[in-house]
Order: structure tokens, then C-alpha cells, then sequence
């Protein structure tokens, strides 16, 4: 078995309008924005439509984050914990994120 915090992908809030990505390979800031952009992409990468696609074709996909600063490698299983992680952190009331 694989070792879960190894692959795992996580997003805190810093201060007003800064976050950070953290990935298995490096930590990455993003502003606002930049969390609303890597939302959207991952939300359409984990449309049935797009995830049929994937697993049909290569089985991991590369995202740009942060303004294209940053390339990052997602196989399924981490796409699908980054959409987790992204939802829970936009829906999370403000308490929590502090």
C-alpha cells in the first residue's frame, strides 16, 4: 500500500486572499485568483467526459498552477483528492480556514 501523505495534495490559507498548494514535490503560493483558475480547471478535468478521456488515454494529466509558474503531475486517484480538497476548502465556513 502506498503511502497516503506521500501523494497527497493539500491547500491552507496563509493571510487575506493567499493560500498554498502543497504537493508532494513542492509547496506552491497562489492568490485568490489563482485558486479560483486551478478550481475551474479542476473542475473540468474531473467531468465524466474528461475523466473517460484520461483514464482511456494516459492515466495522469499536467496542470499548469500559479499563473503557469508551475507544472504539476496528477494521476487519477490525486485529481480526484485535489477536487476534494478544493471543495472542502471553498465550502468550509471562514473559522475553520483561519
Amino acid at each position: 500500500m502506498k503511502n497516503e501523505t506521500a501523494n497527497s495534495y493539500e491547500i491552507k490559507h496563509l493571510t487575506f486572499c493567499k493560500y498554498e498548494l502543497i504537493t508532494p514535490n513542492k509547496t506552491i503560493t497562489l492568490s485568490f485568483p489563482q485558486m479560483l483558475e486551478l478550481r475551474r480547471n479542476i473542475n473540468e478535468l474531473t467531468t465524466f467526459a474528461s475523466l473517460t478521456r484520461i483514464v482511456n488515454n494516459e492515466n495522469f494529466v499536467l496542470l499548469f498552477v500559479a499563473d503557469k509558474q508551475h507544472l504539476i503531475y496528477l494521476e487519477i486517484p490525486q485529481l480526484l483528492h485535489l477536487k476534494e480538497e478544493i471543495e472542502l476548502f471553498f465550502h468550509a465556513p471562514a473559522s475553520i480556514l483561519v
